[in-house]
């Protein structure tokens, strides 16, 4: 059910372009706003603890920003809010988004003939009755060899800046070299369509509660 023919409205938590063109294609209309939290400043051992968190670090910086500036009162209709995180998980170590060329070319290389996990989360909060609902999604992505004329363009371009481990699995010049992906590629991406879809009715239908994630893997 897409948000302009029911009674309940999206935020859509992320600047994310491919989190964006996700839940579009699922038929939703939404807002856009941004946390602007210090995602560094947040560590979890495991990547899913990671990932949870920062969802639910974003919400809340949303959320306050809201609440500041009235705008939740305003609103009578049921507002849902979307927030997410996606780590890439490389030889048992985390990745987040490369901090300089020569840590995404490093990145890249690693993954070359060889294969990354993603972990993704999506925590979706409706405002109105403040019930919270979580989970966690993972993908394998295996990958041919590739060449360094291509690590040099994408690094040029400056993907591998914007997001998770360098890894943007739908990019032109990174498609090709994608031998295999085990899960699903939405998780990939960014925004687990089945998940979030689940997480939504689950908002939307259930009484409010303290924030709970569920791996659905």
């Amino acid at each position: 059910m897409a948000a302009g023919e029911s009674s309940f409205k999206l935020i859509l938590g992320s600047s994310s372009m491919a989190r964006q063109r996700i839940l579009a294609e699922m038929g939703y209309e939404f807002t856009i706003m941004t946390a602007d939290i210090d995602e560094k400043s947040i560590r979890k051992e495991k990547p899913e603890e990671l990932v949870t968190a920062l969802a639910k670090a974003k919400a809340d910086a949303i959320m306050s920003r809201l609440q500041n500036s009235g705008m939740l009162e305003k609103d009578a209709h049921t507002t849902l809010l979307i927030t997410a995180d996606t780590v890439v998980v490389y030889k048992g170590t985390v990745r987040e988004k490369p901090g300089s060329e020569e840590e995404a070319r490093e990145f890249i290389k690693g993954y070359s003939g060889g294969h990354a996990a993603v972990v993704g989360s999506v925590l979706v909060t409706n405002l109105k009755t403040g019930a919270s609902k979580g989970g966690w999604e993972s993908a394998e992505v295996y990958f041919h060899d590739i060449p360094e004329e291509v690590i040099d363009s994408l690094i040029d371009e400056g993907i591998p800046f914007k997001v998770a481990g360098g890894l943007m699995l739908e990019h032109p010049l990174t498609l090709p070299f994608v031998e295999a992906v085990i899960g699903a590629t939405d998780t990939v991406m960014g925004l687990s369509k089945s998940l979030t879809e689940k997480l939504i009715q689950e908002a939307l239908f259930q009484p409010g509660s303290p924030p709970g994630f569920t791996n659905v893997s």
